[in-house]
């Protein structure tokens, strides 16, 4: 086990996160950043790690990740992603835990295209009658 590394990827919108996630002490590095470095909002770090309170891993492992694209909200659900399936590669027997909290099925929500004969997705130009 001393060595091992899990590599997962995880995806959100137009955001992709790497994460690779070896035996260690608890650091969190983004892009070679700190994790509140990067993410700024506590809020970001709390998703962000959620799915190691659930394999109670927070200082067990340390985590390097690679994201781009998309927002940085986008990003963090990226992260939980990859993170949730490289600890399943670590173990198999967190999968039921980790699939109840949803933490295993990626978002399919995506920005829907712009139609023609309209200025967005949904909104109309302003209707005249006369």
């Amino acid at each position: 086990m001393k060595g091992e590394s899990y590599y997962a990827t995880g995806k959100r919108k137009t955001a992709v996160a790497k994460v690779w996630l070896r035996p260690g002490s608890g650091k969190i590095r983004v892009n070679k950043m700190d994790l509140m470095s990067y993410f700024c909002r506590d809020t970001l770090k709390m998703i962000i790690e959620q799915p190691l309170n659930i394999a109670g891993g927070t200082d067990k492992f340390d985590i390097d990740a690679k994201v781009s694209g998309g927002g940085k909200s986008a990003q963090a659900d990226a992260m939980k992603l990859g993170m949730a399936r490289a600890l399943i590669q670590y173990n198999l027997e967190l999968r039921p835990a980790l699939k109840k909290n949803g933490f295993l099925t990626r978002d399919p929500r995506e920005k829907e295209r712009k139609k023609y004969g309209q200025p967005g997705a949904r909104k109309r130009f302003q209707y005249s009658k006369r």
